[in-house]
């Protein structure tokens, strides 16, 4: 029987005639529909992913040298576009939709001979945190049916939580990788803005999102951004500095770790989650790691700078689909173009949707502007300031992923407030465009995971991973 526990085994039990990617492809296609209940993919690429398999099976028998991620399985989430497949960032606006073009960082391990098995289920462009903001449903988290499994990215979060394929690509806006991480029990990075291309990413926010990568262990983590990071003329947002090489591998170590008081003792964060990272990290300092609680006074603008950047730039972003340029076209008739647009947005977004660009329209009109949008980027930039400030003396941040741990599908639908200050703790990252990655290391006791969360100094994703392995061996 298959079975994966990293890339690296994989590859030598390719090379060795133990398996063979036709049988891990078959192996993933059995789970994909043993598990459909989990609503965790939109489609399943099932026929071209065992074409593609057969075809590297074939190479390597006769003594074709393998890439680097040869026969590697992995799922995309339904926002990033694959050239001829259907991308529709589960929504009405763009159902039949089919990508002209391949997003960069997905060709960079199609290249490396990846085998993209299909398209997961996500909240509608990217906004929400439960994913049950899909046209095609929520998505269940595979621990609990009843929970939700976090979003936006929670089909792909579930895919690898559930063992359907061996490592997924999701999206980071303000926590979109990270916090269905931490609900699923599996490792969600970030990396830091800039690092892999966004071309062909569909846009919610431009100056938050990333492409984040989900798995089960660092090493398969590092080698993914290591592809995913070249060069992208097409992207010049891109940093020009790229991933080093250098090992995850730094167990002898010591990291300078710091964390906010006012984030660990934050009304809004359990209890119990509060103590058990409370205990690690004493834990941390007494084997020999700098662990200090810094000041950090700002923890209370970060969630409103954040709402009100990210919608005005979503407003901007989907302004572009009116059913004649792009999207969904009604088949209502109306009397004049005001209508026309209107019947085309009312049929193609969703709720969720729909509030974030009326909140985004509202902080840009000429008579809020300055009040709101100025006044949030000025908190944007001192965000900046005071996490560089930290960094000059410390590796690592630690925080909390978030304040609970995967709540009932349905808790939160009529607060949509309380749902939005459950990203207290991931949204940070993306306004200062850090990396960051969340750690599967504890339980809770309603039998649900949580994680730690860690965030790096920009550009410095390596030592990022460098930790974060240390801590998932001493797990």
């Amino acid at each position: 029987m298959f079975s994966f526990t990293s890339i690296a085994a994989y590859q030598e039990q390719l090379g060795s005639g133990a398996t063979t990617c036709t049988i891990a492809v078959s192996h993933y296609l059995e789970c994909i529909q043993a598990n459909k209940y989990l609503n965790a993919f939109v489609e399943v690429y099932a026929d071209e992913a065992l074409a593609l398999a057969a075809k590297l099976d074939a190479q390597r028998t006769a003594g074709s040298a393998p890439k680097l991620l040869h026969g590697v399985v992995i799922a995309i989430k339904d926002v990033i576009c694959y050239e001829g497949h259907a991308v529709t960032a589960a929504s009405t606006m763009l159902k039949g939709y089919h990508s002209p073009y391949t997003a960069t960082a997905l060709q960079f391990l199609i290249d490396e001979e990846a085998i993209i098995i299909g398209n997961c289920n996500c909240d509608e462009f990217a906004m929400g945190s439960s994913n049950e903001h899909s046209v095609y449903g929520p998505v269940h988290n595979a621990y609990d049916t009843s929970k939700v499994p976090g979003g936006s990215s929670g089909g792909s979060a579930v895919a690898v939580q559930a063992g359907l394929c061996m490592a997924a690509l999701g999206s980071d806006t303000g926590g979109s990788v990270r916090q269905p991480a931490d609900f699923c029990g599996i490792i969600g990075f970030k990396p830091g803005y800039g690092t892999i291309s966004r071309y062909g990413l569909i846009a919610f926010a431009s100056s938050f999102d990333q492409i984040g990568i989900f798995g089960k262990n660092i090493a398969d983590l590092h080698l993914i951004l290591k592809l995913m990071s070249r060069n992208d003329p097409n992207d010049s947002t891109m940093n020009a500095v790229a991933i080093s090489t250098a090992s995850v591998d730094a167990n002898e170590k010591k990291f300078r770790i710091a964390y906010f008081s006012s984030a660990m003792n934050h009304p809004s964060l359990d209890e119990e989650i509060a103590l058990q990272q409370k205990q690690y990290l004493l834990q941390l300092r007494e084997e020999g790691h700098i662990v200090d609680a810094v000041v950090f006074d700002m923890i209370d603008y970060i969630v409103p700078a954040y709402y009100v950047l990210t919608t005005a730039e979503a407003s901007s972003n989907l302004s572009r689909y009116d059913g004649i340029r792009y999207g969904h076209r009604s088949a209502a008739t109306t009397a004049d173009l005001t209508g026309f647009y209107t019947q085309n947005r009312t049929e193609g977004f969703g709720k969720e949707v729909k509030r974030r660009i009326m909140l985004g329209t509202f902080v840009l009109s000429s008579g809020y502007y300055d009040a709101y949008f100025s006044k949030a980027q000025q908190v944007r930039g001192k965000l900046v300031d005071a996490i560089s400030s930290i960094f000059k003396t410390y590796d690592a941040i630690a925080l909390p992923t978030s304040p609970v741990t995967a709540f009932p599908i349905g808790e939160k639908n009529q607060d949509p407030m309380a749902m939005y200050l459950a990203d207290i703790y991931t949204v940070l990252a993306n306004l200062t465009g850090i990396p960051a990655i969340s750690l599967p290391l504890f339980r809770h006791s309603n039998g649900m995971p949580f994680g730690l969360q860690l965030l790096a100094a920009r550009k410095d994703e390596v030592t990022l991973l460098q930790l974060s392995q240390q801590l998932m061996q001493r797990k």
